[in-house]
């Protein structure tokens, strides 16, 4: 009876290694609980079981658990996502929103950002504890419109935050009006013309 020696596949983006900055420190408890710390905050997250994450020197190296079989899948994940932990903590994460419409406001006390975007009630966003936001206004060809800044060391809640404030009101194709991300090109549709 004859032994295969099976070899794991791995991941493509997974197998670089994620490299450490200066400022950044890492602590790995057992195979797979990261907590990263750095001038912009500290996060943590445990990783999937078919994992391993292992400290070489100044590089973070994802390795199989065994030898599993979905072990490629988890591996570029498992690597993305310590990418986005060390990069957060070091250099931090932004996302900026504008509000298009007339008469559309944004005020912001505390973690709780309140925006008037036409509707019949005024809509309260609690802002993700990590996310910090500032809001402003900027002045674009004589016309005035609230710009919401949002940064935090934790990419994955800025984006759901972000994404959360837009999805209150989407841009419209005709007119543009409605919250959407700073530099995004909406293309607009051409109304109804006279017959």
């Amino acid at each position: 009876m004859t032994t295969e020696t099976q070899t794991v596949r791995q991941s493509r983006v997974g197998k670089r290694p994620v490299s450490i900055p200066k400022g950044v420190t890492v602590t790995i408890k057992g195979d797979r609980d990261v907590a990263v710390k750095g001038p912009k905050g500290q996060l943590e997250r445990i990783f999937h079981s078919d994992v391993v994450i292992k400290q070489n020197g100044e590089q973070l190296e994802v390795h199989p658990n065994g030898a599993p079989r979905r072990f490629a899948q988890f591996q570029g994940l498992s690597r993305a996502l310590l990418n986005n932990m060390v990069v957060g903590v070091s250099e931090g994460y932004k996302i900026s929103l504008d509000l298009f419409g007339v008469g559309y406001r944004a005020t912001l006390a505390g973690q709780t950002l309140t925006l008037n975007l036409g509707l019949s009630h005024q809509v309260v966003h609690q802002l993700h504890p990590s996310v910090s936001a500032t809001v402003e206004t900027i002045d674009d060809g004589g016309t005035k419109r609230p710009r919401v800044h949002l940064s935090s060391c934790n990419k994955e809640a800025l984006g759901q935050d972000a994404a959360q404030i837009r999805s209150y009101r989407p841009p419209e194709p005709y007119k543009g009006k409605g919250v959407r991300y700073t530099g995004e090109r909406i293309r607009e549709k051409a109304g109804k013309t006279g017959g």
